[in-house]
């Protein structure tokens, strides 16, 4: 005989289920919030806003990029995380803010766990580049100096445990030669130090060094990138270092399984699309900046391997 205590559980469960379904089924109801944890106007929001746009044409409902900046991305994330798992709140943001800062931060408000994981939207690739009358020409000639010169060559970088400079660390590692890292704010100061003779090359952020004065001289990435066809990978040169700064779109952890469906094919069709399309040719992504949410999720779960090897070589873990 099912008791009275038993029927209003099954009851309570099944109202949940209905409420569940019914949310899952006019989802969108409302606007949704996207959150970008960086300052506008750079290239994570360059490549947001369209995003969002695409995502809003592709639903009929307003999705909203906000700016949430602070602490390296993680106050925008920890945000995130903290909301609802209901679809209403996501995020923009790279996989330094999602990766990095747990592993950097005492207490950010969350792991790579935290989230949903629904596309990777862009590959932000690193490159190495030096001045136009530098006696060093290619990257074979910096591996060569550096060899000789143990120590003494020295590169600048925006910060030490940034993505730039991991990505120099790992190639010395690969290629048995010690560089020294000389950290600045940011990707100005970076190619004013190169142009100025202070430093004997830099890496840094495609993006960010396309249209300076610099010689761009190598490329961290599985194949060319389309918008600087003539730059060889370091795997082509024989060093199989390929680190890159992606990032994507993610939720709050435990989102209902048709919301996140729902999502993840909005997502792919408004990375397709040629409004987000022309966005990612302008600020030079590679052709394989889109992947969907399985694939996303497990690079960001080896980035965070990756990283913390390196940051921990670096003496940069959380104790």
């Amino acid at each position: 005989m099912v008791t009275c205590k038993a029927a209003l559980a099954a009851l309570a469960t099944a109202l949940a289920l209905f409420s569940g379904a019914a949310v899952a089924q006019d989802y969108p109801a409302r606007p949704v919030e996207v959150i970008s944890p960086y300052q506008s106007g750079g290239t994570t929001d360059i490549l947001g806003r369209p995003f969002v746009e695409a995502m809003s044409r592709h639903f009929g409902r307003p999705f909203v990029l906000v700016n949430r900046p602070g602490a390296n991305g993680a106050i925008g994330v920890a945000a995130t995380a903290r909301a609802p798992a209901d679809g209403y709140t996501l995020t923009f943001t790279t996989a330094v803010s999602i990766v990095v800062n747990p592993l950097v931060q005492a207490n950010p408000g969350y792991t790579v766990d935290s989230l949903d994981h629904l596309c990777q939207t862009f590959s932000n690739q690193m490159v190495i580049v030096l001045r136009p009358d530098s006696p060093l020409k290619t990257v074979d000639d910096i591996i060569k100096a550096g060899r000789a010169n143990p120590g003494k060559l020295s590169y600048s970088n925006v910060g030490t445990g940034s993505i730039p400079h991991l990505a120099m660390y790992e190639l010395s590692q690969v290629a048995g030669v010690e560089f020294n890292a000389i950290p600045f704010k940011g990707g100005g100061e970076v190619v004013a130090q190169v142009m100025g003779g202070h430093v004997d090359f830099a890496t840094a952020t495609l993006t960010s060094v396309v249209k300076t004065p610099v010689k761009i001289v190598g490329l961290f990435g599985r194949e060319r990138n389309p918008g600087i066809p003539d730059v060889p990978t370091l795997r082509e040169l024989g060093y199989d270092v390929a680190p890159s700064s992606l990032g994507g779109i993610s939720a709050p952890k435990g989102l209902p399984a048709d919301v996140k469906r729902k999502l993840e094919d909005a997502c792919k069709a408004a990375a397709a699309g040629e409004l987000y399309a022309a966005a990612a040719k302008n600020v030079y992504q590679p052709l394989d900046y889109y992947a969907g949410g399985a694939e996303y999720t497990a690079a960001l779960q080896e980035d965070v391997k990756v990283k913390g090897r390196l940051l921990g070589q670096l003496g940069m873990l959380k104790k």
